[in-house]
């Protein structure tokens, strides 16, 4: 089925205002018990599949996906070589942090690795890292040099 841009989606959707206990709902509870112990690695696989289906030209653009997606703030911090920090904040993140006490970024995680190997042109790799901060989600996304795509 083909997706409407994500431009069409944006403005349709972003005018209406709704709690994310919906989307809560869904990733703490429904998801863990349908996905059992396989929940992590088929998250991280969906966000890599939602970033084929949607993908973005820049970090700014990631950015705002994120933001229109209730996934918090993205801020991207320093890249090396073959890597890149990325931390997520906001209400949201803050909130899951506070309720689940250890909580999953594996769908952002998926999300970024794919949408940052699509802009590289390298085989990329997330994996999240603990946090540092209160309240914030760590993500380092890698890259090998030396498997480029094509």
């Amino acid at each position: 089925m083909k997706q409407p841009p994500l431009e069409d989606q944006y403005q349709m959707f972003g005018s209406i205002s709704l709690s994310a206990f919906g989307a809560e709902l869904l990733r703490h509870s429904l998801l863990p018990e349908l996905l059992g112990k396989d929940a992590a690695s088929l998250l991280y696989w969906a966000g890599k599949q939602l970033a084929r289906r949607y993908p973005l030209e820049t970090l700014d653009d990631v950015a705002v996906f994120f933001e229109r997606a209730g996934w918090g703030a993205l801020s991207v911090g320093e890249e090396r070589n073959d890597e890149l920090s990325i931390e997520l904040s906001g209400p949201i993140i803050a909130a899951r942090f506070s309720l689940y006490g250890s909580c999953s970024f594996q769908l952002e995680a998926g999300f970024l690795a794919q949408q940052i190997e699509q802009q590289k042109r390298f085989v990329t790799e997330a994996v999240e890292l603990p946090s540092k901060q209160a309240g914030k989600a760590r993500i380092l996304v890698k890259w090998d040099r030396k498997q480029a795509i094509e």
